[in-house]
Formats: structure tokens, sequence, C-alpha cells
């Protein structure tokens, strides 16, 4: 599976790598947006649950990487729980959506 690492910005300035085992996670975020606290844990919850189950289902067992990323963003993100403004900003996935370019031919008669 391809993996997807990305750059987390968090509301007192840390930085955080993270990893998910799936590319799925480019569904959930996109690289310079910013979301609120509650609003970013939850899309990490699903995206990085939906790695683990692409996993499960493809090679039979978990992605314990993928399970430990979601439990270090959480506790991560239980530091800013009393800041009713608090944001993340992702800063960057890599690799980035390949954008594909299709050439079209025509025959002329």
């Amino acid at each position: 599976m391809p993996e997807v690492h990305f750059d987390l910005h968090w509301p007192d300035g840390g930085e955080m790598h993270c990893y998910s085992p799936s590319t799925v996670v480019r569904d959930y975020f996109h690289a310079g947006e910013s979301y609120p606290l509650a609003e970013f844990l939850r899309l990490s919850h699903d995206a990085l649950t939906l790695a683990g189950d692409r996993v499960e289902a493809k090679y039979g067992y978990r992605c314990s990487s993928a399970d430990s990323q979601l439990l270090a963003i959480e506790r991560r993100g239980r530091q800013f729980a009393n800041q009713a403004h608090a944001r993340v900003t992702v800063t960057r996935i890599d690799p980035p959506v390949a954008v594909t370019t299709v050439a079209v031919t025509t025959k002329e008669s």
C-alpha cells in the first residue's frame, strides 16, 4: 500500500510529523488548510481508522503504526482542549496528489 507522510502545525507553534499506511488521508486533509481542533481530531480518527482498516482488509492484520499515530495525535490534541479557538494546520502531505495529464490526439481525414 502506498504510504503518506503529513506534517502538522499545532496551536502552540509545535510541529508534528505523521504517518499513514494509506493515501486515504488525502481524502480528509489538504496541505495548507487549518482545521478547528475538534474537527481535526474527528477527521484524524476517521482517516487513520480507515487506513488501518484498509491494511487489515489487504493483509489480514491492522496497521499498528496507524493506530499509534492516531493515539499520538489525540494525546497532543488534549493539550489544547480548553482553547476554544484552537486550530491545527496540515502544512504538508507527501507524496502530494499526483496530477495526471492525458494527451488526446485526433486523426484527421
